[in-house]
């Protein structure tokens, strides 16, 4: 059973009690992301995420991990677009002193200036491998035609140039801004006792009365510019990113179009993964996937495709975005479809970790718990005409966004461009 408390400075707590496990999972989620940055300050959010491990008020570097992983646990944070999450795992009698770890990372960091500097060079690095990687730099291409001049359109790390410039000020005034109770949820499972998990807040965190500011740039509706864009690069492979926008996380039909993704490309009985790798052999990885975020989505086909085969990998999967469209899914297909998103969340939800970041996304996007069953139920009132339906909403021809990373010669160039005009 999940519970769920907001104390008197707007700090929420969701719990769920899992006893018969021997771990407790929890994370402290705050409610500001990548995009939430000015250009000046991009990458601020991430390297706030790198700083806070450096020390606190009351927990130097070395203390902070020694001190969860040496009771067998583990601990470390990431960020997104519109969250930041720091979380541990460990054995459920170590609560206490790790969740004041957290807390005091989260809320007292101490942000020194030579520790800026130091992290600047490692963030720099971690850009330096993402972009290396071709098949991530590929969807950083893919996100700046999806979000053109906004900040979900570029990168989450930010770049070289805005690391380095970056200063300890500026981690400080996006601390104080974002990192206030009231853009904060504190989520728990495993072994825990939810009256506990309160009181520890309580104490720690309830005399707290910072007030801030989490405010975000909405997206504009204009998906104009360019349908392709090419980064060259010497390697065996394509690696290609095909996307639209897709819908928000509030939207009647984010489940049904959670189904289209599964279909299409969701596992290895989906169609694009048959077509393009089974059938033909043109690819040996492609798959769909679908996100949602507070005001717009994306819906995405990746794959590595051999360079000489590109023209004709992409046709066939214009064309299978094309036939789910006017013909209705099979009642198998559909709910082998249905039953695999299902199932993939309930074998998920067995581990207290995936529970904790399930139940604490859910609070700190959307501020509402839905249970297992009230998913159930939703999906089970979709149908097969459902599906056909939202593809034909999302899956919009004029809109299709085309990034590549490889060789790709001029004349193969000019088909690629011809296929989505086509469209």
């Amino acid at each position: 059973m999940y519970k769920k408390e907001t104390l008197p400075n707007g700090l929420r707590i969701v719990t769920h009690d899992m006893p018969d496990r021997d771990s407790i999972a929890i994370g402290f989620w705050i409610g500001a992301g990548g995009r939430y940055e000015e250009d000046r300050v991009k990458g601020v959010a991430h390297f706030l995420e790198h700083i806070v491990f450096k020390g606190s008020r009351k927990y130097k570097c070395q203390e902070i991990k020694e001190l969860i992983e040496g009771v067998g646990g583990a601990i470390n944070a990431f960020t997104s677009e519109e969250q930041t999450c720091y979380y541990a795992k460990i054995p459920a009698k170590h609560l206490e002193q790790t969740f004041d770890i957290l807390a005091d990372i989260v809320f007292a960091p101490t942000i020194a200036p030579r520790d800026v500097v130091k992290e600047q060079t490692v963030i720099i690095e971690e850009i330096k491998m993402y972009h290396d990687l071709s098949q991530y730099y590929v969807v950083e291409l893919l996100d700046e035609m999806i979000w053109p001049n906004h900040p979900l359109g570029k990168n989450l790390p930010g770049t070289p140039e805005t690391i380095s410039a970056m200063k300890d000020k500026d981690l400080k005034v996006f601390h104080k801004a974002k990192y206030y109770p009231g853009n904060i949820v504190v989520s728990a499972c495993g072994r825990i006792n939810h009256q506990k998990i309160v009181k520890l807040v309580e104490k720690r965190l309830g005399a707290i009365r910072q007030s801030g500011h989490s405010n975000f740039l909405n997206v504009a509706e204009d998906v104009s510019g360019s349908r392709i864009k090419h980064h060259a690069r010497d390697i065996e492979q394509l690696h290609v990113a095909f996307g639209v926008r897709g819908l928000d996380e509030n939207h009647k039909d984010r489940y049904a179009l959670s189904i289209l993704s599964v279909i299409l490309g969701g596992n290895m009985s989906s169609r694009l993964f048959t077509e393009i790798r089974e059938k033909r052999g043109l690819a040996y990885s492609i798959y769909c996937s679908s996100k949602t975020m507070h005001d717009t989505g994306l819906f995405t086909v990746r794959a590595g495709i051999d360079q000489k085969k590109i023209v004709d990998a992409v046709g066939l999967i214009l064309k299978e975005l094309d036939k789910v469209k006017h013909k209705e899914v099979t009642k198998g297909e559909f709910t082998r479809a249905k039953d695999y998103v299902l199932g993939q969340l309930l074998l998920g939800l067995e581990d207290t970790m995936e529970h904790m970041l399930w139940l604490g996304e859910s609070v700190i996007s959307k501020n509402k718990i839905e249970s297992l069953k009230d998913i159930i139920s939703q999906f089970e009132r979709i149908r097969e005409s459902d599906v056909k339906r939202i593809a034909c909403d999302v899956l919009r021809e004029n809109s299709y966004k085309l990034a590549l990373v490889g060789s790709l010669s001029d004349e193969q160039y000019r088909q690629l461009h011809d296929l989505l005009k086509m469209k």
